[in-house]
């Protein structure tokens, strides 16, 4: 294949993603009016300048050079229709904590139907952009679309067909006990399809919330099955978490074992803020989580854990960066790997220290678990420090199940076979009991002890 044949297949590619993430706008057209319309158009007209400069990433990028999207590639994907979803579907991700705080999106778009948000709170707004109060109408474009990396080939993607976006938005003060529970649903059909989400959480100063952002798949059977139509997901979340507020976030994705999934996470923290993050990665043929969090103020905590499950021939590639700009800084992540089969799990993460963030203290810890001799981890913990009154740390590990374990287990009259699933859960369960959430710990615990 010659050089232009292939330019001219990767044009033809890009276009076709292009008019798919357009046409989802005409397919499933979301009621906007006044000025939130007119952002709107403008922001989706700024996104399709900057695509005309941009390209598919590939393994030529450097932080790409780990995730091959040839597979992507493959496939021409459609715009999603608007499917219903069955009662009894939905009824199996229902969260006990979360049952009337529930907000779901089918395909990218609002299902009222399948929702439930008679347990929000006044002061605070859960829901689809299209029933957003007009008090919030003026405030919208400080927030949405406004986070760095704007410019990143997905995202501009997703802001181009930008149409139904999720929004929790949390007044000053306002605390809330009751977890938010953001249910994002991929329903494919015979055609690959392309499914854009897009999420916004403003938790003003002085608030607190949590939210569970949970993506998963309408087919029947394990939403992990590698049998499961090809689809691609392409999500934005937009996380604002202002002077002195907190936000634990538990993220889960689910997403069907022959699907794509592409995500951007991106965070800005004021002075005073805490943030917590949970990740949780087991679906998907292929993962990418870009993750960036921004500490735009002194005094500002982050923790992130995280944990990736995968087998067969999955690919899951994690890439944070916590960036600390300010005096008096937290942040700390601990990322786990368990990779089994022929599967290919890759962590890059950075944490920048830039020279005004004096007595900061940052750790970073990735950890990875063999559990086949087919398996590859490429990880890659970056520490980058400008300030020279710091505490900070990083590391990593990647190593198999020990057989000294093992015999030990077996000299108190433990199995082999269930001495080394107690390691694996054990490994696992450092980040699973750390959920906030009861109900989500149980999912994932017998997800867990499903998959070994």
């Amino acid at each position: 294949m010659t050089q232009s044949t292939l330019q001219t297949e990767k044009t033809d590619q890009l276009t076709e993603l292009v008019t798919a993430s357009r046409t989802a706008i005409d397919i499933n057209p979301i009621n906007l009016s006044g000025a939130i319309a007119q952002y709107v158009q403008d922001t989706r007209e700024r996104a399709n300048t900057w695509m005309s400069e941009l390209a598919i990433p590939t393994r030529r990028d450097e932080d790409w050079r780990f995730t091959d999207l040839s597979g992507i590639l493959q496939h021409q994907f459609e715009a999603p229709p608007l499917l219903p979803v069955e009662k009894l579907f939905i009824e199996q991700f229902i969260l006990p904590e979360a049952e009337n705080s529930r907000l779901v999106f089918i395909n990218g778009v609002y299902a009222d139907r399948c929702s439930n948000l008679t347990g929000i709170p006044d002061g605070v707004f859960v829901g689809s952009i299209a029933q957003l109060p007009a008090k919030y109408h003026g405030k919208l474009s400080q927030y949405l679309a406004k986070q760095p990396g704007h410019q990143e080939f997905f995202t501009a993607l997703n802001t181009i067909g930008l149409n139904d976006v999720a929004i929790i938005w949390v007044g000053k003060n306002q605390i809330i006990e009751q977890p938010i529970h953001l249910l994002f649903i991929a329903s494919p059909h015979g055609q690959p399809m392309l499914s854009q989400r897009r999420c916004l959480v403003i938790a003003e100063s002085g608030s607190s919330v949590s939210f569970i952002e949970h993506s998963v798949t309408s087919e029947f059977g394990c939403p992990d099955a590698i049998a499961s139509h090809p689809y691609l997901t392409n999500t934005v979340t937009e996380i604002y978490v202002e002077e002195n507020a907190t936000v634990n976030h538990v993220r889960v994705q689910r997403d069907g074992g022959a699907a794509f999934n592409i995500s951007k996470t991106a965070v800005s923290q004021s002075k005073d803020s805490h943030y917590t993050s949970h990740c949780i990665n087991l679906g998907a043929k292929l993962s990418r989580h870009n993750f960036d969090i921004y500490q735009n103020g002194a005094g500002t905590e982050t923790n992130l854990q995280g944990l990736t499950m995968i087998g067969h021939r999955q690919t899951a590639d994690t890439h944070s960066a916590v960036i600390l700009q300010h005096p008096h800084g937290v942040a700390n992540q601990l990322h786990k790997c368990i990779v089994d089969d022929y599967a290919h799990a890759i962590f890059n993460g950075q944490i920048y220290v830039g020279q005004k963030a004096q007595l900061t203290e940052a750790g970073q810890l990735n950890r990875n678990l063999l559990l086949s001799s087919k398996g590859r981890v490429d990880t890659k913990p970056q520490l980058e420090i400008i300030a020279d009154n710091v505490k900070c740390a990083h590391g990593t590990t990647v190593s198999q199940l020990e057989d000294d374990q093992i015999f030990y287990l077996q000299s108190r009259g433990i199995d082999a076979s269930t001495g080394r699933n107690l390691l694996i859960d054990a490994f696992a369960a450092e980040i699973l009991q750390a959920l906030p959430i009861h109900s989500i710990q149980q999912m994932l615990a017998r997800c867990v002890s499903c998959r070994i």
